[in-house]
């Protein structure tokens, strides 16, 4: 609601500050000067909250062909027509009205060009992180004030004109404005000055880091490479692979291509390198390279899946019975790995050209730390943790998640439960693309802090109810401290088998229970929870007396979705990586 409240006011003064451009260019032709000084105060007072208040608003003018250079170009249009109208100053005086404001627009333009040079030259081609580089050139940047005027910016410093024209109208006399237009131009050519000797000072010189990785590379010579190609908001799918490939004991790099997802890349000791353009990327050396691992299906794959001497593997993000973990683009790699006989047999089923002899089963590395009993602490509060996937890319699947239908209703009947502590641990896509999962998400945000509850909390300890949003606590710190797991057909509940402790998985279309479980085996050994939420107080009751019929089944399913239970996954990774790199 209160979004709703603030995108009509921002609306409303996008729609007075455009009336009030208007007004200043239809009362600046008859030289009205009380009514243009009227129309440019609540212009500028509509600009400053465009800019802060109501910025999306602002965008929105922007996508609409009514940006800042269009508005500024008006102002300073009403500035002309205001004091060639209200001052009649002579032909000398009118060319340097005129030609004051034109040369600064000018000036504008002229340094939007010179800035892309010297950002171009400045830019660095490639990050990295637990590499040393050695000492690297630096290449001149322009200082910070200059950076902040340059381009189309500059006219801002024009604003100063309407005040000047104003008084020029009141006075009769022309020069305020050619004074102050005088003094915008001199400010407009110190900043190109700057970004002129800027330019010549770096004239010949270009970053050092791409050839020092090259170098690096040469050197050091890694035979695995943990690739991921996506953006930062994905980076979590390529986080889950950075310990087990670090303890695969093999000379390693991450390479990444974007720079916002090598900023929130988890911490790693592993090497770390992102080189976002694709030219650069496929100019790097990749004769060490033996076996690269993909953690995500993205067009930019290419990139390296176009290396004849590399072992490419699919790794994925989790083994779920969702659509996306039988993806037809997995046929492009030499082998996929998966966790157990579930998955190859997903495949299998599905039909997607993934050969059978083409997949590995490797179980699960990254849950050798989720344990497999619950806590043992005597002041243990029963813990519920509510992990609902995302919404997913399609519009045509509203089952995809629990969260949109039948989220608040879980939350609420915990919370009503008494004696049961609640941890609420969405997705990291969560309401990105779907307004009403994004809703639903800040209900119960809203429905937990009411009751007491901690939002992004650190220690998962203590009787408080939780909200988990951050990185951290890891989805696997928040099994260690559950009793009871309520989720969705995803990886989630796959990897929450391994502690073997009861599970719920939502069946908001209302499937019959064997249906429902023949096409999702991963809820083989689940209760399952209808769209009304009937079903929750009789398993809370069951689960939280310890008589749970389901014990057994989840422990043979942990060996149909995991792999064997006597089989170390880390020593199975580890082999498998030394098998392809010889």
């Amino acid at each position: 609601m209160f979004s709703r409240v603030r995108s009509q006011q921002g609306i409303a003064a996008a729609g007075v500050t455009l009336l009030g451009y208007g007004v200043m260019i239809l009362s600046g032709v008859p030289g009205w000067v009380i009514t243009y000084a009227v129309a440019a105060l609540v212009v500028i007072a509509g600009e400053l909250s465009l800019a802060t208040r109501f910025a999306a608003t602002g965008e929105l003018l922007q996508k609409a062909g009514l940006g800042l250079v269009w508005r500024r170009f008006l102002r300073d249009l009403s500035v002309v027509l205001l004091t060639v109208s209200a001052v009649r100053p002579g032909v000398g005086a009118t060319i340097a009205v005129l030609l004051l404001p034109a040369a600064l627009w000018t000036v504008a333009v002229g340094t939007t060009a010179l800035t892309r040079v010297v950002n171009g030259r400045a830019a660095t081609p490639a990050f990295t992180r637990n590499i040393d580089l050695g000492a690297q050139r630096a290449v001149p940047v322009p200082p910070t004030w200059a950076q902040r005027l340059a381009g189309l910016r500059m006219p801002l410093l024009n604003v100063l004109l309407v005040p000047a024209a104003v008084v020029a109208a009141l006075v009769d006399r022309v020069t305020p404005v050619v004074a102050t237009g005088a003094v915008t131009l001199a400010a407009g050519l110190v900043v190109a000055a700057a970004l002129a000797l800027t330019w010549l000072r770096g004239r010949g010189r270009t970053s050092g880091v791409l050839p020092a990785v090259h170098a690096w590379m040469a050197r050091e010579r890694p035979e695995v490479v943990l690739y991921f190609a996506g953006p930062a908001k994905d980076v979590y799918q390529a986080n889950m692979w950075l310990a087990p490939v670090e303890a695969a004991g093999r000379c390693a790099v991450v390479l990444l291509r974007a720079d916002d997802a090598f900023r929130e890349l988890a911490d790693t000791r592993l090497p770390v390198v992102c080189v976002p353009a694709g030219v650069d990327f496929m100019n790097l050396d990749f004769s060490s390279v033996k076996v690269a691992l993909y953690a995500a299906n993205v067009g930019a794959n290419i990139h390296l899946l176009r290396e004849p001497g590399v072992k490419h593997v699919f790794v994925g993000h989790g083994d779920s019975d969702k659509q996306a973990s039988v993806n037809p683009y997995s046929k492009v790699y030499d082998e996929v790995w998966v966790a157990g006989p579930a998955g190859r047999e997903r495949y299998a089923r599905a039909g997607v050209g993934v050969l059978d002899r083409n997949i590995v089963e490797v179980g699960r590395p990254q849950l050798a730390g989720v344990h497999t009993f619950g806590s043992g602490a005597p002041d243990h509060v029963f813990t519920v943790l509510y992990a609902p996937t995302w919404e997913g890319w399609l519009d045509d699947d509203p089952y995809h998640t629990s969260l949109v239908l039948m989220g608040d209703q879980i939350v609420a009947g915990l919370l009503a439960a008494g004696g049961v502590r609640v941890i609420y641990k969405p997705h990291p896509l969560t309401g990105t693309r779907s307004r009403k999962a994004r809703a639903v998400h800040e209900r119960i945000v809203a429905r937990i802090r009411a009751a007491g509850g901690q939002l992004d909390a650190g220690p998962l300890d203590g009787p408080a109810h939780l909200v988990v949003t951050g990185r951290t606590p890891s989805l696997f710190d928040c099994f260690n401290a559950t009793d009871l797991l309520v989720s969705d057909v995803s990886s989630v509940v796959s990897d929450f088998v391994q502690s073997e402790r009861p599970y719920v998985v939502a069946n908001p279309a209302g499937l019959p229970e064997d249906e429902f479980r023949r096409q999702f085996p991963t809820a083989r050994a689940a209760y399952l929870l209808a769209a009304d939420c009937g079903e929750l107080e009789k398993i809370l009751t069951v689960t939280r007396a310890g008589d749970d019929p389901l014990t057994e089944a989840r422990r043979e399913l942990k060996e149909y979705l995991l792999g064997p239970g006597g089989a170390n996954p880390m020593d199975r990774f580890r082999d498998e990586i030394g098998r392809l790199c010889g």
